[in-house]
């Protein structure tokens, strides 16, 4: 599910929409083949049709629960990088998110492990100078690029809100009247 255009603010733009690594998927995958290998080997020792029943229910409730709930959590998670800030949603049923401003960051870390390093994924942290502080972000896939990517992204929006707020005032204010546009200070033939 790509992150809807329309939750954007005037003049947002998406860097980066991505969903948690592949890697997260990997042990509901070894668990599907577990649950069948398993459950279709007890199905054949066994020939009472209650306990066989049993299992069939055992092997369908293991599949809801190591697999399908957590390819619902992958499919159903976003992590979106705007110009302007991070947005974290996810969830089905009961949908969670959080965003933090750029203009709050002061400072983005990584982590991954040796297998995070060969899979280029890992952990992102970002800290915040607000009250909810710590902003953690698992299976990131290219996870240092996405850290350096934000630094960017954060002195990009720095500059674009001293932009907007000092300097140039003259997109903020209205001349006064009388005021000469050539002229500094104002009024011509001073």
């Amino acid at each position: 599910m790509a992150y809807p255009k329309n939750l954007l603010s005037d003049g947002e733009v998406i860097i980066h929409d991505l969903r948690p690594h592949w890697r997260a998927l990997v042990f509901p995958a070894v668990m599907f083949l577990v649950i069948i290998f398993v459950g279709f080997y007890l199905l054949a020792m066994i020939d009472n049709s209650q306990i066989r029943l049993l299992i069939g229910i055992a092997m369908l409730l293991g599949a809801l629960w190591f697999d399908v709930r957590p390819l619902l959590n992958w499919w159903t998670t976003n992590y979106v990088f705007t110009d302007r800030r991070i947005i974290v949603r996810s969830g089905l049923l009961v949908r969670r998110g959080r965003d933090m401003p750029l203009s709050r960051i002061n400072d983005v870390s990584f982590v991954h492990t040796p297998l995070e390093r060969f899979l280029n994924s890992g952990t992102l942290f970002v800290e915040s100078g607000g009250t909810n502080g710590q902003l953690v972000i698992r299976n990131v896939p290219d996870v240092e690029i996405i850290q350096s990517e934000i630094s960017r992204l954060r002195e990009l929006d720095d500059e674009r809100r001293r932009g907007q707020f000092s300097g140039d005032r003259s997109a903020v204010e209205p001349p006064s009247p009388g005021a000469h546009p050539d002229v500094p200070g104002g009024v011509a033939g001073q």
